[in-house]
């Protein structure tokens, strides 16, 4: 009895070692996939492909990586606004193409799509501080055009995004008009609960009921929810009901989490999937997103603020979008 005691407490102690060093020497694979099993890690299109007028841009990062981008203008020329896109995680910018195109069309803005580090034809190894960099060198190549109103930029992130884009407008309040961020986690802690549940015990973010006793061993932690309660700038939520991989809930929370900011609504989309939300959504959503866009980058000589907030409230009364001010946990 003690020898079958003692052999499955080593076991289970193996076990427990294994997991641990697959977690300290794996975990920027899995938390950053730039290729999508099965497919290569080039573009399998380019904008082109979409008679997109567009200009391959390559920046430097502040420790010294290339990163490769596109600049896709709308056509005919317009001054703003701009839109800085951070994707999701897995794949690369050509796989949103067809979701930039339908952008274009329907916000009639220009679309600026940064190929993170490690992703696509850009050099180098993800990582939080490598890709808060990368967002930084955007924002920063972005503001010295001379042909962008540098008044006029949005970020806008999905998933991974989302994270990536809330530390930028944390760091930048001064430089970017509003912040979009659809489908994101809380914090890469709390996901490591939801992906194998057993984790949560060791593993996670503010509020998390676990110990949070192996938190130091995450380099990529993304705490989306302790940024956004930084952003003065206006937050748009977009939520899919039927996400996937992230629970929805994650969005109520950060909803919650900038409550301090007085411009910020949650907007959900009932059938919404992590992917597709910009899809299930219809007309509704974008025109959610124009609405947005008008209010918080609108041209003032042309549009009134205060018109432009009577036409969003209006709309998301007319459309039932939900906005509350108790999101539900």
């Amino acid at each position: 009895m003690v020898n079958w005691l003692n052999g499955l407490l080593y076991g289970v102690g193996g076990l427990a070692a294994t997991c641990l060093l697959l977690l300290v020497t794996l975990q920027e694979k899995l938390v950053y996939v730039p290729v999508i099993p099965g497919m290569s890690k080039g573009y399998p299109i380019t904008p082109a492909r979409l008679r997109l007028k567009y200009e391959d841009i390559w920046l430097t990062a502040e420790d010294g990586v290339r990163l490769h981008s596109w600049f896709i203008k709308y056509q005919p020329a317009v001054s703003g606004p701009t839109i800085l896109f951070f994707q999701e995680n897995a794949g690369n910018i050509a796989h949103r193409l067809e979701f930039v195109d339908l952008m274009l069309q329907k916000l009639h803005c220009n679309v600026f799509m940064l190929s993170y580090r490690g992703y696509g034809a850009s050099d180098g190894f993800p990582s939080q501080r490598g890709l808060t960099m990368d967002a930084q060198a955007a924002l920063d190549y972005l503001w010295q055009r001379p042909d962008t109103d540098p008044t006029r930029v949005v970020v806008f992130g999905r998933s991974l995004g989302g994270a990536v884009g809330s530390a930028l407008v944390a760091n930048n309040p001064g430089k970017v008009s509003a912040l979009i961020i659809e489908n994101t986690f809380t914090s890469i802690l709390d996901m490591a609960g939801v992906m194998l549940p057993v984790l949560k015990y060791v593993i996670g973010g503010t509020g998390s009921p676990g110990l949070r006793i192996l938190n130091f061993l995450v380099r990529s932690p993304w705490n989306t929810i302790d940024l956004v309660g930084k952003v003065k700038n206006p937050i748009l939520f977009l939520s899919g009901l039927r996400d996937e991989m992230i629970p929805p809930s994650h969005m109520r929370k950060l909803f919650a989490a900038a409550h301090s900011n007085a411009d910020r609504q949650l907007i959900e989309f009932p059938t919404g999937m992590h992917m597709d939300t910009w899809l299930r959504g219809g007309d509704r959503y974008w025109r959610v997103l124009q609405l947005f866009l008008e209010k918080h980058a609108g041209d003032r000589r042309e549009n009134g603020s205060e018109n432009n907030e009577f036409s969003l409230d209006s709309a998301l009364t007319e459309d039932r979008i939900q906005n509350p001010e108790q999101p539900r946990m």
